[in-house]
């Protein structure tokens, strides 16, 4: 296209906003409809049959599924609300974008400015609200900058470190018009390493004798995957993947050794605190992937370390880096595929934790010394998992102990396998799961929910209905807020408040949507529940539920909540 489009006459706002969407290539938008940004709709319209308006039933769900398909896709998420009810709901999506970096444009409905700081009907002033929690917040106040305040949202979301960016939309300015040209698409721009860089990278591998590749962050492609699946196999180093990044190097991979955040496996934690090298290539190195800033000391650790991150603003920031590198992940991964060094110091390393990993894989010996032998046993419905879904199932998870039943025993075959959130938001799973099903209804999709965990947003069953988007949701009923408990077992034993539950029945919950619900209490049912849910969401493209009766016993893999509060 031309770098400026003619100006096609005068155009309501709502229209020039919704032709500035179109050229910046956007195809799906998630939202909650509202009265403050009618226009848009209206221009959106002509658009029905190539933008796709997925209504949603809460501004959260919209945000969370916003985040997983700019997670799935490699393209900025795109959320419309209301002012007011509608953003402080979206807020949560944003705030999970943020932390992840995952590009998302939220446009927010606002008051009109003749009513602007007046407390009018649902005012907010949202670069105050979102200013710690975005890269850019801003409000148009003129129509006839719209479409360069859209590709300025565009251009911020997708470059660098990329992130959620907020635009305000005062009623009154998308139903003014204006004779405006159009601009042209947005183009991401991300940083290269440098050839003396990559030299020095190189030198310090040279060198060390007990390295380690951490692998994490977004902003990842197949062909980068592939690049770095050369570098670490030609120099035959170990890998891990930080918190819920599980999925950027194929956990079958003779070389891949584990993850690094909740629930670490000891052994590589004793791993990479003796390592002498550590590539960071892609992760933030925040509190969940470095245990508490305890795995990797700050803000001078005692590995060597090169991080490399897409943000210049990054680097620095926690950990004084041996080697920086501001770079995007498709431009380091090329760069370091044709680095080869000697590695006979570390041959056996990725080996022996490789070893270690498999060991971790194993049954647990949760019930051991307790004298129980839970009539639901979760790491074999993991095992029965592997047997019924294909290698490029798409699995999200919320936030729960629930979650790590996935987290540490399912085999992510690689990249977009995994969406989930580092922030630890509750109700991300169903969202998501939902987001990948209408992005690809050709993938097996299936979602673990914990049961307070689902019915934070449980109720966007109806909009994977009303889209005929077929996924498979697991529900872990035990009872509680399971995480919660547990903390508050082992910091105040036996002294139990606000964490029980009383839950519905979660089959009928999943029926009521014109899907299909089971409920599932013994392990040897499972298999065939399972079977038939993912059939019904296959043939019916209609959500399906499974309803697992979870032992509250079993609240962590390795622990019962017995052992947690004597051990409290």
């Amino acid at each position: 296209m031309s770098r400026l489009a003619t100006a096609p006459g005068p155009r309501p706002g709502g229209r020039i906003l919704a032709d500035a969407l179109a050229v910046h290539d956007v195809d799906t938008i998630f939202g909650v409809p509202g009265e403050s940004y009618l226009a848009v709709l209206d221009g959106l319209y002509r658009y029905r049959d190539r933008i796709r308006f997925v209504v949603c039933r809460q501004e959260g769900g919209a945000s969370f599924m916003a985040d997983a398909y700019a997670k799935l896709t490699g393209k900025p998420g795109v959320v419309m609300v209301t002012r007011g009810p509608g953003a402080t709901n979206a807020s949560i999506g944003v705030h999970a974008a943020f932390q992840d970096s995952v590009p998302m444009v939220l446009f927010i409905g606002q008051v009109g400015t003749g009513f602007v700081d007046r407390e009018a009907f649902q005012e907010i002033d949202y670069r105050r609200m979102f200013g710690q929690m975005a890269k850019w917040v801003a409000q148009i106040d003129r129509v006839e900058r719209i479409p360069e305040y859209v590709a300025h949202a565009f251009q911020a979301a997708t470059s660098g470190r990329m992130g959620p960016v907020v635009l305000a939309l005062p009623e009154d300015v998308l139903a003014c018009s204006a004779e405006v040209a159009d601009t042209a698409c947005h183009a991401p721009v991300r940083a290269s390493p440098g050839a003396a860089q990559v030299e020095r990278l190189a030198a310090m591998l040279a060198r060390a004798r007990r390295p380690l590749v951490l692998l994490g962050g977004t902003g990842w492609t197949q062909a980068a995957c592939a690049d770095l699946r050369t570098f670490v196999e030609a120099n035959r180093l170990p890998v891990a993947c930080t918190f819920r990044f599980q999925d950027l190097f194929d956990n079958r991979h003779p070389q891949y050794i584990g993850d690094v955040g909740i629930g670490v496996n000891p052994k590589l934690a004793a791993r990479l605190q003796a390592a002498d090298l550590v590539l960071a290539i892609g992760p933030r190195l925040g509190e969940m992937t470095t245990s508490g800033y305890s795995l990797l000391e700050a803000p001078r650790p005692r590995q060597e370390l090169v991080h490399v991150h897409p943000g210049i603003e990054e680097l620095g920031s926690v950990y004084q880096a041996d080697l920086m590198i501001a770079s995007g992940m498709p431009e380091i991964a090329s760069a370091l595929a044709g680095v080869r060094v000697d590695s006979a110091a570390w041959a056996d390393q990725a080996a022996l934790g490789r070893a270690e990993y498999e060991a971790w894989q194993a049954r647990p010996p949760i019930y051991a010394g307790a004298g129980i032998e839970p009539a639901l046993d979760l790491w074999q419905l993991v095992q029965t998992l592997k047997r019924l879904l294909p290698a490029d199932a798409i699995l999200t998870n919320g936030a729960g102990n629930f979650a790590t039943w996935a987290n540490r025993f399912w085999p992510y075959a690689g990249l977009r396998t995994l969406l989930s959130s580092t922030s630890g938001s509750m109700g991300y799973g169903v969202p998501a799961a939902v987001a990948a099903a209408i992005a690809c209804p050709e993938r097996t999709v299936v979602c673990f929910a914990g049961d307070g965990d689902f019915l934070m947003n449980g109720q966007e069953l109806a909009t994977a209905a009303q889209y005929e988007a077929g996924l498979v949701v697991i529900v872990f009923d035990n009872g509680m807020y399971g995480t919660i408990r547990m903390h508050q077992e082992r910091e105040y034993p036996a002294r139990v408040l606000g964490t029980t539950l009383a839950n519905p029945d979660f089959a009928k919950y999943g029926e009521a949507f014109g899907g299909f619900g089971v409920r599932v209490e013994r392990t040897e049912d499972f298999e065939a529940a399972m079977a038939a849910a993912l059939a019904h969401a296959r043939e019916a493209r209609r959500p399906a539920l499974v309803h697992l009766r979870v032992d509250p016993q079993a609240i962590t893999p390795n622990a019962t909540l017995d052992a947690i509060r004597v051990g409290g």
